[in-house]
């Protein structure tokens, strides 16, 4: 794997040590969120839902962006083997998705961005779209392991709170994902001169963070891929 230059005002071996703390870190996050979630007692408390369903929205969002990093080689850039298996253990979180289909198919959008060439790519209008972009990344496979989980989870939790935990936030943080990191960058018309036929949301950092870890500066992505997510912002 090609090591990729360091991100700005950092030495790689920082981004190295950085990136993959932040990765176990989101894992973290995300499994401990699901555990205290998946006990709660929804069906009589059911306003933890307003904290639970966001919170685990985010970090189901954190776990696609680091599998994306790792796809770049930006996660761990000195430790390719560790940037690959937490690529994968990312991936697999977020609905069992499969790093090795996502990894071919994220770099077929970089090179042929917002053309028929592009999985990622389907003007006009946004549910023919999101659909789209669904029908290429959800398997068949991804689907039964899905259901599997699911069954298995309801001998031992309640109906309510796996679909507050599990089934709710991923759903959501999919459509967060191509909101704001697909459909508002690549939709409509570009200037000739924009190379990478993407465009950023305003400024503010705080709102680019919650929205979808940086991504909405999506230009500067495409513009700098060696960039990780969590440095984005500087070239902002």
């Amino acid at each position: 794997m090609r090591v990729n230059a360091p991100s700005p005002s950092i030495s790689l071996r920082q981004h190295s040590s950085l990136g993959i703390t932040l990765a176990i870190g989101i894992i973290v996050l995300w499994a401990t969120v699901l555990a205290i979630g998946l006990k709660v007692p929804l069906a009589t408390q059911p306003y933890w839902l307003l904290l639970f369903i966001p919170l685990q929205t985010h970090l189901f969002t954190g776990l696609f962006i680091s599998a994306h990093d790792a796809m770049h080689g930006t996660l761990a850039p000195l430790a390719p083997k560790t940037n690959r298996v937490l690529g994968v253990i990312c991936a697999g979180l977020f609905a069992f998705n499969d790093y090795r289909k996502l990894l071919p198919a994220h770099h077929n959008h970089h090179r042929h961005v917002a053309t028929e060439n592009d999985p990622d790519y389907h003007p006009p209008g946004f549910w023919p779209w999101y659909l789209k972009f669904l029908r290429e990344y959800l398997s068949v496979w991804q689907l039964i392991l899905i259901a599997v989980f699911f069954n298995v989870g309801l001998q031992f939790f309640p109906l309510e709170n796996l679909l507050a935990m599990y089934v709710a936030p991923s759903v959501l943080s999919t459509l967060q994902l191509f909101y704001f990191g697909t459909y508002l960058p690549h939709r409509g018309e570009h200037e000739a001169d924009n190379p990478h036929f993407a465009r950023s949301q305003k400024k503010n950092h705080w709102l680019a963070f919650f929205t979808c870890y940086f991504f909405g500066y999506h230009f500067e992505h495409h513009d700098s891929p060696a960039t990780p997510w969590w440095q984005l912002h500087r070239l902002r």
